[in-house]
């Protein structure tokens, strides 16, 4: 077991004291149900590892981001830490080719999938964590994360009024926007659509040529008055 992982940990920058913590994080509950002989999978793991991957983003972004906002480092970090980025992370590191996967997954392309791919970095990192405690998941996070991180934070951030607007409307204890659409006016081709968002107490309306886009705008109306 000792050389069948080198070139992963190589890939993540750390060496696993316990080499069975790092084939556990691998470990896909698939293939512990075609495995009787095996005891666990890295589901538990995936569960650490994603509070803790958490906590050490939030810990880099306060500390070398003094001028940033509340909002805007829990959007990095929410950008960094979200599943299709961690795929992305998984695929970079080629961790598809130490997945242990059932049969039946891996005929499917488990190996390829993304939510497969993200949880095991989530596990990876508990199993870390457990290893090597916080002195091992950084070494993983400068690693495999900051590059991601600089790039995200190079990256110009789409307007995304909707997930503001919920974000704003959850932190001050008022529960999830919702929208309706009250009113579809003009021929098939050339339909308009009023949609109303009500969150707040309150409640704003929009018109535009899609559902979406109406959505958009009455939840850019609800901002601008609420902020």
């Amino acid at each position: 077991m000792k050389s069948a992982y080198r070139k992963l940990e190589q890939s993540i920058g750390y060496r696993f004291k316990k080499k069975a913590l790092l084939e556990l994080a691998v470990t896909h509950p698939s293939y512990r149900y075609e495995n009787p002989e095996t005891e666990d999978d890295n589901q538990r793991l995936e569960y650490l590892g994603d509070a803790v991957l958490s906590l050490i983003a939030a810990e880099h972004l306060f500390q070398h981001n003094p001028g940033a906002r509340e909002g805007d480092m829990s959007k990095l970090r929410s950008r960094l830490t979200q599943d299709r980025k961690l795929a992305q992370i998984g695929a970079s590191i080629e961790l598809s080719a130490f997945l242990r996967l059932g049969r039946g997954e891996e005929m499917n392309g488990g190996a390829k999938r993304p939510s497969n791919l993200a949880d095991a970095v989530e596990a990876i990192i508990g199993a870390a964590w457990i290893d090597g405690g916080a002195k091992a998941v950084h070494k993983i996070f400068d690693k495999v994360f900051l590059p991601e991180l600089s790039l995200l934070q190079d990256a110009p951030v789409k307007s995304n009024p909707k997930g503001e607007l919920q974000e704003y409307a959850q932190s001050h204890n008022h529960g999830i926007p919702e929208y309706e659409t009250i009113e579809t006016a003009g021929p098939e081709h050339q339909r308009i659509f009023t949609v109303k968002v009500t969150v707040c107490g309150n409640a704003w309306s929009a018109q535009a040529g899609s559902k979406r886009e109406a959505e958009r705008l009455a939840a850019t109306l609800a901002l601008d008055e609420l902020r």
